[in-house]
């Protein structure tokens, strides 16, 4: 008996670190997160939040520690969680936890509640004019209740009405059910609602009333004082940097770039026009390695997929190559839109390769896209005058005020390429960001080898993998 019970503590023991111990003992820093409105493209599967993840990842690198998430399904499961020490810190935009032994680290960000309406005002029996504040809206709809994960309606008390809130929901869920009128409102955080906007243009958000809310950390009971310590430092290091405003800027700076008219544009185009050209984007992902929705925004912000598409300068066809570029990459007739894509796709990969190797991604990608419009010699201006001016060449983040100066004489007189129209560059590459998150949303990708069936395994195989 009491060697069983030495087994039983050894297996439990074995289980993994306790969040409890001191922080010179923990060997993995374990983050709880749930699906959010900052999730990154292509990661809504996995209910991962590319800001916080990447964030809570740089702490544990300064802290020596390895990292691991682990996905819960709504805020009520994180702080049960986090109650039963399943992991140091829960970061999925948290505001400050009422119970008072889930301390919370410093704000790293500032956040409105926004009620979301369909604007359209094509639901029946509802009014057709947007009510313009929070209360107008409360006093004329009829809020439907939002169903939890076990079943039972989760709705939040505002203005007397019971309002489904993001912080229990997917907040890209919840804008997709006041598109469909499912909802007729939803409450999320304005991060949410911008990534949402141009998604469903036809959503119309209002802010609610009363100061902005923190968003923190949330650290589990009977953590190390040190780790909060540690924690809080890193916070205020990166942000008296302005580390934590650049990574802001990589995924919410692209927010309110587009208006509703050219999001419906961008929207009735993939659904009419992007299938015919799909397999073309794809097979240049292949031959790139480039994700072909990157590649297909970058075409809709050259030719809106017009493969005729010609400019008063002399670039032509879907991807818009000038003479030189289409020569150099083989391209016999730049309105052929197989040879456009490939070729722009080839040229595209060509600038990220020949930038150096200090510039990491997706800070690459973004400076690439910038040289497709500009030139490689203009960017590279742009980058000498970024280090005359103390920023960072290697970052988009700065570079997107930098580059507009190109087109200053004060600077271009003193450079070999000359006046550039870098402004034109930042607004080319920003609405990229934008065209390719909505991609990334409504587009799957590329998989080529989906529907291949793996050969059955022979009877001795099945034996060798344990099956009897």
């Amino acid at each position: 008996m009491r060697l069983i019970l030495l087994i039983l503590v050894a297996l439990f023991s074995g289980c993994g670190d306790d969040v409890r111990q001191p922080l010179g003992k923990t060997k993995e820093f374990v983050v709880l997160t749930r699906g959010s409105s900052t999730v990154s493209p292509g990661n809504e599967k996995k209910g991962l939040s590319g800001f916080d993840e990447e964030l809570t990842h740089r702490l544990a690198d300064e802290l020596g520690l390895k990292h691991r998430v682990v996905v819960a399904n709504s805020d009520d499961d994180i702080l049960s969680r986090l109650r039963k020490g399943e992991a140091h810190i829960a970061a999925a935009w948290q505001t400050p936890s009422d119970d008072p032994d889930i301390r919370s680290s410093v704000p790293y960000f500032y956040s409105h509640d926004i009620l979301v309406t369909n604007g359209t005002g094509q639901n029946p029996g509802k009014h057709s004019a947007a009510p313009r504040t929070a209360k107008a809206i409360a006093k004329t709809s009829s809020i439907a209740p939002r169903r939890g994960a076990q079943g039972t309606p989760y709705r939040e008390p505002f203005l007397g009405l019971s309002v489904p809130r993001g912080n229990q929901h997917n907040d890209l869920d919840l804008m997709h059910g006041v598109a469909t009128m499912d909802h007729d409102a939803v409450l999320v955080n304005d991060t949410a609602f911008g990534l949402g906007s141009y998604l469903y243009p036809e959503l119309q958000g209002v802010p609610t009333e009363g100061p902005p809310r923190p968003i923190v950390w949330l650290f589990a009971p009977g953590v190390d004082p040190e780790l909060i310590h540690r924690a809080n430092a890193f916070l205020e290091r990166i942000e008296r940097s302005g580390e934590l405003d650049r990574l802001k800027d990589r995924y919410f700076g692209h927010i309110d770039r587009l208006a509703q008219a050219e999001t419906l544009r961008f929207l009735e185009r993939m659904r009419t026009i992007l299938p015919r050209y799909r397999p073309l984007f794809q097979a240049a992902e292949a031959s790139t390695g480039i994700d072909w929705r990157i590649l297909a925004a970058l075409a809709y912000q050259e030719s809106q997929w017009n493969p005729l598409a010609t400019s008063p300068t002399g670039v032509r066809g879907m991807m818009m190559l000038t003479d030189e570029t289409a020569d150099r990459l083989g391209v016999r007739n730049r309105l052929d839109p197989e040879q456009s894509i490939r070729a722009g796709a080839e040229y595209l990969s060509d600038l990220r390769d020949a930038l150096p190797r200090s510039v990491s991604e997706p800070d690459r990608l973004w400076l690439a896209l910038a040289a497709y419009n500009l030139g490689m010699g203009h960017l590279n201006a742009g980058r000498y005058i970024a280090t005359t001016l103390q920023a960072d060449p290697d970052s988009w983040y700065e570079m997107k005020k930098v580059l507009p100066l190109l087109a200053q004489p004060r600077y271009y007189s003193r450079l070999k390429s000359g006046k550039g129209r870098g402004g034109e560059a930042v607004i080319m590459v920003e609405n990229i960001r934008v065209y390719t998150d909505i991609l990334y949303r409504y587009e799957k990708p590329y998989r080529p080898f989906d529907g291949f069936a793996a050969p059955e395994a022979k009877p001795a195989q099945r034996l060798e993998a344990g099956e009897g």
